[in-house]
């Protein structure tokens, strides 16, 4: 069920730039390289560059990990709810108020990185551990519709448009 697309009809619009970004397989595998490439990404970045920003405005390299890590959490447990049956409107979060809140400047790379690590291995044994029926269930965040299945892409591909981010304009 994971290695099947989510439809257009499963997802907000404004996640479709995510979704576009996971290659088409097995998601779990995906996810499971995803995690190793980024946690050697970020342990070959110099500390000291944890607060560099490609522009003013912008976050900090250290902010979008956190912000990856934020997200996913968020994405992780409305996947849950919705893969339960759960089918409360789901809130949206506003990121633009959590990343000054996460303080995360003030944290290490190694601290993100082990945190990216522990969050996206408790993402996969959800996402692994879920039964067939799960991914076509329905529920709605944000205010749109969205499917168990969908979420799960959803949260491959936030985490590839935002590591790609960070190679091309963070160097």
């Amino acid at each position: 069920m994971l290695s099947r697309r989510p439809d257009p009809s499963e997802f907000a619009p404004f996640y479709a730039n995510y979704i576009a970004q996971v290659p088409d397989g097995d998601l779990v595998a995906t996810l499971e390289r995803q995690t190793g490439e980024t946690a050697a990404y970020i342990t070959g970045m110099p500390d000291a560059r944890r607060t560099h920003r490609y522009e003013a405005g912008k976050w900090s390299i250290a902010e979008t990990l956190l912000h990856v890590i934020d997200s996913e959490r968020v994405f992780s447990y409305r996947l849950l709810r919705i893969a339960r049956g759960d089918i409360t409107d789901l809130p949206g979060f506003d990121q633009d108020a959590y990343v000054p809140a996460s303080h995360a400047d003030a944290r290490t790379l190694l601290s993100l990185q082990a945190e990216f690590v522990a969050v996206r291995s408790s993402t996969l044994q959800l996402i692994r551990n879920l039964g067939a029926d799960a991914w076509d269930r329905h529920g709605r965040a944000n205010g749109y519709g969205v499917s168990a299945r969908a979420l799960a892409w959803i949260c491959a591909g936030h985490e590839a448009h935002h590591v790609r981010v960070l190679k091309e304009r963070y160097r």
